[in-house]
């Protein structure tokens, strides 16, 4: 069996969210395993929306992520490629011009609907013996019958007037008849029938080549044996397939992941572009916990909170997915990123959070606060804590104003904390929350965080007093 050869293949068209990271690591982890390629194509057919820029961002991304492709190309550098496969399919018949207007086209599906059907694009356009064939390609003569299709081909159903560029054709590709048949390696034996589709259109009328032609010609070119994408691109997969045919080229196996749902179970489309890569590393989350997170999203197997992407590679198979949606739980991934952050020499803690801009936090207060925040970012919070200023919380003010009474020139451990709250104690009667959280409000300001003995050294004698009476310190 041949080694596998796959593709992530983005679209320079916005930041990569975490359904791309998913597709790109799946795909990576894929060939890891087996021995195979990962290529890195970019499908930057949509020049209007397109740009460099985006696209060194997302190679910027991927590298954050540590996921490593092969660089392959580039679409718009491949006209000379899907000229000529367009070409081949035209001189056998594959593919017929089209004129309709946008109005027209409407039109269309709203009498298909109306009568019960899909509402795909009629193919009375390659049946018509009325339509020319199209001069502009001198010897694409839609009109014969392509027996591996079996279906007649002809050309528009009235004269288009080739001088005006306005009212050239675009072109489609003719579906065959019957059904596509394909074994998918997570969503199983699939039938689609060719006539709930619309022919696809492969060609606009500017010239350019579509997306649907484009990726088929690529994937072919690469000689691609797996297709490994969300299952949003399941129902493409039979006008792909007829492409592939088409062309004389091998059909890649294919495994379409099942759809991504937030947290709760609803639908996450509407909010994958605000789960963007460059998002979750300006919050400063490790990259390897967002990985372990989507590596078994959608398996039932909880992550594993040890594995390097090596590992998880070892692991990953396509047939533990299941059918059904899978959860995005971005706690899930904070979770595992606290969890790799705390594990982290100091050093390597400082480096990020001076990433984040966040300066001030010195190694007694991270171990002091690490088991106390959601993320790094929340680190700024406690360096004002520490640092000051902030606007102290006065509640119980005789048991303030006897803390600040006993509380001595030196605070330089836990002992000497704790020392502090047991004479404040005696001397108050308070005890448990009616001694701690009037004096964690007025030292801190906030209600949560470590415990008192271990923070209030870190924020020292001098703050404390002024803060215990009320000062902005």
């Amino acid at each position: 069996m041949p080694s596998p050869k796959v593709r992530f293949a983005p679209s320079p068209t916005g930041r990569l969210h975490l359904g791309n990271v998913r597709t790109a690591l799946a795909n990576r982890l894929f060939t890891q395993r087996q021995g195979g390629t990962a290529y890195l194509r970019i499908d930057d057919t949509d020049r209007t929306r397109s740009g460099r820029d985006l696209e060194r961002h997302i190679e910027s991304d991927l590298a954050w992520l540590g996921l490593d492709f092969v660089p392959a190309f580039r679409q718009s550098e491949r006209t000379g490629a899907y000229e000529a496969a367009f070409d081949r399919l035209a001189a056998r018949g594959f593919v017929y011009p089209c004129d309709e207007t946008a109005d027209e086209l409407e039109a269309i599906r709203r009498d298909r609907a109306a009568r019960g059907l899909p509402p795909a694009y009629r193919r009375s356009a390659r049946t018509n013996p009325s339509r020319d064939a199209d001069q502009t390609n001198p010897g694409v003569g839609l009109s014969q019958t392509n027996p591996s299709h079996g279906v007649a081909r002809a050309n528009p159903s009235r004269d288009v007037d080739r001088t005006n560029p306005s009212a050239r054709p675009y072109w489609r590709f003719a579906l065959p008849d019957g059904e596509a048949r394909f074994a998918d390696l997570i969503q199983g034996a699939r039938v689609l029938p060719f006539a709930a589709f619309s022919d696809p259109v492969v060609r606009r009328a500017d010239g350019g080549f579509t997306y649907a032609f484009a990726s088929v010609v690529d994937d072919a070119d690469l000689a691609i044996t797996h297709l490994i994408r969300g299952e949003d691109h399941l129902s493409n997969t039979a006008v792909q397939l007829a492409l592939f045919d088409a062309l004389g080229a091998a059909r890649p196996e294919t495994a379409h992941l099942p759809l991504l749902r937030d947290a709760d179970g609803g639908p996450l489309s509407k909010r994958l572009g605000s789960l963007g890569v460059a998002d979750l590393r300006g919050e400063g989350i490790e990259p390897l916990a967002i990985l372990r997170h989507l590596a078994v999203l959608g398996t039932g197997n909880p992550p594993d909170p040890s594995a390097d992407l090596e590992g998880l590679a070892r692991t990953f198979d396509l047939a533990a997915f299941n059918r059904a949606p899978a959860r995005l739980n971005l706690d899930e991934i904070r979770r595992l990123s606290l969890q790799i952050q705390r594990n982290l020499p100091f050093a390597a803690v400082r480096e990020r959070l001076e990433a984040l801009g966040i300066e001030g936090v010195d190694e007694p207060l991270w171990l002091v606060c690490r088991d106390n925040v959601g993320g790094l970012g929340e680190m700024a919070g406690w360096v004002r804590v520490v640092r000051g200023p902030i606007e102290p919380v006065r509640e119980d003010v005789p048991l303030l104003e006897a803390g600040a009474d006993l509380l001595p020139d030196r605070l330089g451990d836990e002992a000497d904390a704790g020392a502090w709250l047991d004479r404040v104690k005696a001397a108050t009667g308070r005890k448990g929350r009616g001694l701690f959280h009037p004096l964690r409000l007025a030292a801190t300001g906030r209600d949560d965080g470590p415990g008192l003995k271990l923070l209030l050294p870190l924020v020292g004698p001098d703050r404390l007093r002024r803060r215990l009476r009320g000062e902005i310190a």
